[in-house]
This record gives structure tokens, C-alpha cells and sequence, in this order.
């Protein structure tokens, strides 16, 4: 084939599950231009190649469409992932309290250790969180804050001195400082249900530089593609105001640096004064300006103060006040006028049932067809709303919240009500637009099989069976919730979610099939090759020599990401690439220290008792401080 017209990358010999109806398996694939070119046999693709054709061996290898997460906050995210500790995937909480040490043991002031959410007690053994005692036991001087899905937080005597809470401060709206007999606060802090105690006490810590967010950012993606994604929809998020915390993934787009596409929402940031947000950001922005990696999706999830249905299972569903439907339909009527969709965040039925009656009295007057408008969350929907949002032409978007919060929601509402939280199949039998995400990566995980594994088994991350098998799906009905199923809600169908010619080139090919592995094993399924746009973005093991392009390490040099990884601290394993991929990216330098090698920056890192770092270390053999 002449070399114009050549596929830029070939893929072979493996077990393409494309998910297009119209041929549903192939062994080969052969990209150009960051799409499929031709999909089918070997016999059929293997001749497209050309002089300067790349050609993959699968091995037989199972390749998926690339996983896209429906509601994420990968934004808010990336600015914060190399300061975070992540509990995520943690099977102890000795295990993670072993973390916690070290990170303490490394961290300098006035930096804090931040566990920030993604976790639930629940995936423990111990089935608990750690004590007050614990903590500061474990950090002394160290602020340290651990933020549990959003329900509580724990803040050490460090942290409780770094934010400034005393015996004086006033109880937060919708909140709680829990106190000791003499008034003091003890560390604990609760959501009831509003979490704006939560976010903004963390809100309160230190942030990195801007140069940092870009690193911080990119291995957040590197993170998700480890993973699978290559795809997400960003939901926005409290303290992330627009445009300023959106410059840094702006750069990244505008460096073509993104390895996972993002489609964003705007979240209004202002009680009371959200119409004004609205009618700024529609004069400025049009919905789908920007590209393929990076395009603007709409609003939300939050559309108004007044309709936040806090998702916290501890406590009592809150009511919404008598001033929702009002202000509501202030922001819709600006939004349906100028053709913007939206996602509005809803927990519970009453509130989904009231936001339906301000859509369908808009709908009147602005006729919604034809916008891809929906309800995130979704979990104790009913019958008639679910008809409703169909006849409305509406969608809903669930997530796996209810993997990490399905025992406190089974010990407030039974086992029978958790039967059905949310009804995914009963809202797919009806025909409604669904499909699945994480919710990350406070209130849940980011990892998507985590999401699968639940959608599939009904379980939650610690065993409990809550859906029967009438509510679970088949494995590819799980699929397609996270591949096919979620180009709706970015109004992207027929470009992504496939493996079809003409589609964009994005693709996984997991470390076990997905189709044959047992149900157990699906949630610690990881990629070996992630592809976007027809670009390998992540490559492990036997692909490992197709990741061409790796990053810097992580900055700055104490963040927990470059001694953990990210879920389930995969780069602590023995045997894990984390520490030499670091040692290999960090060093490109002739010289060999005869202590540690290559690995300068933990020797630089590194606490010693000495003011003289040319004396001390050289000594001990060591020429680190030369590099």
C-alpha cells in the first residue's frame, strides 16, 4: 500500500471484542489518523501495512473498546492526585495505616498527608476507621486528613492547628465539629448530610505551584489509563471555578499532552447567584466548543444550591427547600434557550420528581427534544419518573456509589430497598439512555472494573450481596454501560465506544479476558495496552516496549504517588515498575553513584543528620550531590 494512504499503527492477532453489532469480533486492526481504518481479520489487515507501519502483536490477547467514565471530576482530580494518599483498593487498615507512616516520614511543613476519599471503611478487615489516638499517635507535627467518602473527615491535632478550628468556631450549616466535654473540636467532622464542612476544610491545605498541577495532572491520566480509560466526562466540582482551575488541563489540551478525552460540564460555584453564573458562562462558551480530547459538555452537575440532595446513607434523606422549583427554573430556561444540556445531581426520588416538574413546565415553552440533558446518581428512582424522564427524552447516569455506601444504606433502609439502588435494569428494559462511571474520586474509586464488578455481581467492595440477580448484567451489558452506552451523555454517538471503521482509535487490552476470568477477578483487572487516538498512552509487561513516551516523575519529590502508585498502591508492590521507571526517567545522567545507582532524587530526598551534604554523603561512597 502506498505509504500515504498506510494505517499509521497495526494491531494483530487478538480477540477484538468491538462491541458494533454489525461485526462483532475481529482478530486485527489497522489505525490512521487516530481512527479505525479497517477492523477484521489478520488475512484482511495485514497487507494495508507500510514501510513505516507499526504492527503490535496481541498474542491472543482479549482488546475492548476504551472505557469512558461518565461522571468523573478528573479536573479537580489531576490539579490534586500527587499530594493525595490513596487508600483506594486497601484491603487492611493496618496496611494503610503502614502508608500513612511512611508518607508522614517523608512529607515536609507545612505540607499535609491527605487521604482524600475513594476508600470506604467497609474494604477493610478491621471494618473500621482509624481513631483520633491512632492518628496522632502517627503524626504528630504532620497535618494529616483523611476524608471518608463524603461523610466524615479525621484531622489530627496537626491539621486541627493548620485550619485553625478552636472551641470558637461556630458550627457549620448542615454540619457538625464534633467537640470534647470542654468544647474543643476532637477531629472529627460530619456531614448531616451537607458536605461543605468536608471539602471546605480540605480546601483550607496547602496546593501545589502550577508546574506541579501539569505534572500532577498527566499522571493522574497515566493513573486512568493504567486502567483502561481513555475517555471521561467531567463533572466539575465544589472549589473548582471556571475558567481559572480549568487552565491547566487547557495547557495540557493545547500541548496535545491529553491521554484521556475530556468532556466537561461548568458547576456553578455560587449560592444564590447561579443564574448570573449561567448567563456569563452561555454568553462566553458554546456547547461542544473545543476538539475531540477536550470539549465543553454543558452545565452542572450542580444547577442550584437549593437541589442538592447530599448523598450521605448515614443520614436522613434531607428535604429540599421550598425555593428549588423557583431557582431551578431560572437556570433551565437559560440553558434550554441557549441549546445547553445539563446533568443535574440527584440522590433520591423526591428530588429527581420535583426537578421533573420544572423540566416538563419549561418543556411547554422550550421544547427539550433533541438535548441530551440527565440525572447523575440516580439511586432510589421510581417507576414514574423513570417514565417520565423517558417521554421527555432524558437520560440518567449511575455510578458505583452504592459499592462503597451499600451497607449504610441497607442498616437506614432495609435489604429490600437496596434491592433496587439504582434500578439500572429496569430503566434499560424501558429503553432510557443509561450508562455508568465512578463518581471519582471522592465518593467512590476512579478504577472502572470496580464499577463493573459491581454492575455484574450486585456486590459491594466488601462482599455484600445487595442486588439479586434480576438487577445485575451480562458482560457486555456491563460494557457497553461503560463504552457504547456513554457516547449519549456526550452527544458523541457513532464517533467512540466502538471498534468500527471511521471511530476514533481508542482501545484496552487487559491483563485477563473479561469475557472468561472468574467474576471475582474482574475488579483487579489493570491494562497492558491502553491506546488513544491511536497513540499507545500506557503499555505494561509484555508491550512494555511500546510506551515510548514516559513521564517525568512525579513532583514534588515527596508525593505519595511516587512510592504508591495510585489504586491499591500498586507501585509498592515487590516485583512493581513504579520505583524503576522512576529511577529510569528521573536520571539521564553518566554518572553512577556507588550507594544509589541512578536513583538520585531518593538520595537527595532523603532526612540526614548532617548541614554538610558534600562531606556527609561523600564518606559513605555516596556522589549523589554532585548530579
Amino acid at each position: 500500500m502506498a505509504s500515504t494512504s498506510a494505517p499509521d499503527l497495526i494491531l494483530h492477532r487478538g480477540l477484538f471484542t468491538t462491541l458494533d453489532r454489525g461485526k462483532p469480533a475481529a482478530t486485527a486492526v489497522a489505525i490512521r489518523d487516530g481512527r479505525f481504518l479497517r477492523v477484521g481479520s489478520d488475512h484482511e489487515v495485514m497487507p494495508l501495512a507500510g514501510s513505516h507501519t507499526r504492527a503490535i502483536d496481541l498474542r491472543g490477547r482479549r482488546a475492548l473498546p476504551g472505557l469512558c467514565d461518565n461522571h468523573t471530576h478528573i479536573i479537580r482530580g489531576g490539579l490534586n492526585f500527587n499530594m493525595e494518599l490513596r487508600w483506594d483498593g486497601v484491603r487492611s487498615l493496618a496496611d494503610a495505616m503502614g502508608m500513612l507512616k511512611r508518607q508522614v516520614a517523608v512529607t515536609p511543613p507545612p505540607q499535609w498527608v491527605r487521604v482524600v476519599g475513594g476508600f470506604t471503611e467497609q474494604q477493610f478487615s478491621e471494618k473500621r476507621l482509624p481513631t483520633l489516638d491512632e492518628l496522632n499517635a502517627a503524626a504528630p507535627d504532620t497535618p494529616v486528613f483523611i476524608l471518608h467518602l463524603y461523610d466524615r473527615a479525621l484531622l489530627n491535632g496537626a491539621a486541627l492547628r493548620a485550619v485553625g478550628y478552636t472551641r470558637d468556631t461556630p458550627e457549620p450549616p448542615g454540619g457538625q465539629i464534633v467537640r470534647d466535654g470542654l468544647g474543643n473540636p476532637t477531629g472529627l467532622l460530619l456531614a448531616k448530610p451537607n458536605a461543605a464542612i468536608l471539602y471546605a476544610t480540605l480546601a483550607r491545605g496547602p496546593k501545589l505551584p502550577p508546574e506541579y498541577q501539569i505534572n500532577s495532572t498527566r499522571h493522574f491520566m497515566r493513573e486512568l489509563n493504567r486502567l483502561g480509560i481513555t475517555s471521561t466526562i467531567d463533572a466539575g466540582g465544589g472549589f473548582q471555578s471556571y475558567p481559572e482551575d480549568y487552565e491547566v488541563i487547557r495547557k495540557l489540551a493545547d500541548a496535545g499532552q491529553l491521554t484521556v478525552r475530556i468532556a466537561y460540564n461548568l458547576f456553578t460555584q455560587k449560592p444564590k447567584q447561579e443564574k448570573d453564573d449561567f448567563l456569563r458562562w452561555t454568553a462566553d462558551s458554546k456547547y461542544k466548543q473545543g476538539d475531540d480530547y477536550f470539549r465543553h459538555n454543558g452545565a452542572g452537575e450542580m444547577l442550584v444550591f437549593s437541589a442538592a440532595d447530599f448523598e450521605d446513607f448515614r443520614q436522613p434523606r434531607p428535604d429540599m427547600g421550598a425555593e428549588m422549583e423557583g431557582e431551578l427554573e431560572q437556570v433551565v430556561r437559560v440553558l434550554a434557550e441557549n441549546r445547553w444540556p445539563w446533568r443535574m445531581h440527584a440522590t433520591y426520588d423526591e428530588t429527581i420528581s420535583r426537578a421533573l416538574d420544572v423540566f416538563e413546565r419549561v418543556d411547554q415553552d422550550i421544547p427539550l427534544d433533541g438535548l441530551h440533558w440527565f440525572f447523575d446518581h440516580a439511586e432510589t428512582i421510581s417507576e414514574a419518573s423513570m417514565d417520565r424522564i423517558a417521554a421527555l427524552g432524558g437520560g440518567v447516569a449511575v455510578q458505583h456509589r452504592m459499592a462503597y455506601q451499600g451497607e449504610y444504606f441497607v442498616e437506614r433502609y432495609g435489604p429490600g430497598a437496596a434491592e433496587a439502588t439504582p434500578p439500572v435494569a429496569r430503566m434499560l428494559a424501558k429503553g432510557i439512555p443509561v450508562s455508568a462511571g465512578t463518581d471519582a474520586t471522592r465518593v467512590a474509586s476512579y478504577n472502572p472494573w470496580v464499577s463493573l464488578a459491581w454492575l455484574i455481581t450486585g456486590r459491594t467492595v466488601s462482599g455484600l450481596q445487595i442486588h439479586p440477580q434480576r438487577n445485575c448484567l451480562d458482560r457486555e451489558t456491563a460494557l457497553r454501560m461503560w463504552t457504547e452506552k456513554v457516547a449519549w451523555f456526550s452527544d458523541e454517538r457513532g464517533e467512540k465506544g466502538v471498534i468500527r471503521e471511521g471511530t476514533l482509535a481508542d482501545l484496552v487490552v487487559a491483563d485477563r479476558d473479561f469475557f472468561s476470568c472468574a467474576e471475582s477477578e474482574i475488579a483487579d483487572t489493570t491494562s497492558l495496552l491502553t491506546i488513544v487516538g491511536g497513540k499507545v498512552v500506557y503499555a505494561a509487561a509484555e508491550f512494555g516496549r511500546w510506551d515510548d513516551a514516559p513521564l517525568p516523575p512525579p513532583m514534588p519529590d515527596w508525593s505519595p504517588v511516587r512510592r504508591f502508585g495510585g489504586y491499591a498502591a500498586w507501585g509498592d508492590r515487590e516485583g512493581a515498575t513504579m520505583q524503576a521507571a522512576l529511577r529510569r526517567s528521573a536520571c539521564a545522567c553518566s554518572q553512577r553513584c556507588q550507594v544509589h545507582g541512578h536513583d538520585h532524587l531518593a538520595a537527595s530526598a532523603s532526612r540526614i543528620p548532617a548541614s554538610d551534604l558534600r562531606s556527609f554523603w561523600g564518606a559513605l561512597g555516596c556522589a549523589c550531590w554532585a548530579v
